[in-house]
């Protein structure tokens, strides 16, 4: 089911948003122009990757350092030891459509 979450020109690079959908915290990045959704919570311990520090396709998790690849959700650098997940995303008139 797709869910509408908020205005797309609300995401800009390196300044991410967190929403919720069905109890899901989801991280809305922009990278090189495109969206994208991924889990937002770091699996090592509780802290929203949306707050880190964003650079290029990566996010560092603000507290312990652990960083993920934005596109894939891939886990690039402990002290998280597995990747997060990725959501469907689409920018349709002007507002974020995710996927769950």
């Amino acid at each position: 089911m797709w869910h509408d979450v908020g205005a797309a020109d609300e995401v800009a690079e390196e300044e991410p948003i967190s929403v919720k959908v069905a109890d899901q915290e989801i991280g809305i990045y922009r990278v090189g122009g495109k969206l994208y959704a991924m889990e937002d919570i770091c699996p090592h311990a509780y802290a929203l990757l949306s707050m880190g520090f964003v650079e290029g396709e990566e996010v560092e998790c603000p507290l312990h350092g652990a960083l993920f690849h934005i596109p894939t959700g891939k886990c690039l650098a402990e002290p998280a030891d597995r990747d997060v997940a990725t959501f469907p995303v689409r920018e349709e008139n002007g507002r974020i459509m995710v996927e769950v």
